[in-house]
């Protein structure tokens, strides 16, 4: 633990930055990815895209900016996603932070417990690679070590465009699994 704080002293404040994911879309964009989301989870469900956020030990960054997705400026319910509080409605699980030893079982619970075909998002720096955490003692790291993620969406946190066009990049690529 007193590494992680010298590490964290050492280090200071930082903001990652985002991956090539959020430099093809511009923040007039949103309508664009917008729609072309809603493109996609109408042609692939024929209905809304209901996610499941899970957080697996963060510290709540990447949750609030998947709380900005509901305000007025992105609305991602004009979209056709809807976040639902249980895993069984959902069709995607948009999970944060690095996985710690105590919520390892809980994410794999949840895993099992969505329907076939789920697509799994790991979103923010800690869920993808276990971010300052990684390393710990106390963490697993990233998402992947106990589940298949399918996207990684880079950033501490990433910004509501850049999780907007990772659910997209998602779409895409399960998309075009279906068509192969």
């Amino acid at each position: 633990m007193l590494d992680l704080y010298r590490k964290i002293i050492k280090t200071g404040a930082i903001t990652l930055k985002t991956e090539k994911i959020t430099k093809l879309f511009q923040p007039e964009d949103v309508q664009i990815i917008g729609k072309k989301l809603n493109a996609h989870i109408k042609k692939l469900f024929g209905r809304s895209l209901a996610i499941r956020q899970v957080s697996a030990g963060s510290c709540n960054a990447c949750e609030i900016e998947i709380n900005a997705l509901a305000n007025a400026y992105y609305d991602m319910e004009r979209f056709g996603i809807s976040i639902v509080a249980s895993p069984r409605h959902a069709d995607a699980l948009l999970v944060t932070g690095p996985v710690t030893r105590a919520l390892k079982d809980a994410v794999l619970r949840t895993y099992e417990a969505t329907p076939d075909p789920k697509i799994v998002i790991a979103c923010g720096s800690c869920a993808c690679d276990g971010g300052i955490y990684k390393g710990s003692y106390a963490t697993l790291d990233g998402v992947d070590k106990v589940i298949p993620v399918d996207v990684y969406i880079r950033g501490c946190p990433p910004t509501p465009r850049a999780i907007l066009a990772g659910i997209l990049h998602a779409l895409e690529s399960k998309n075009n699994q279906g068509t192969a």
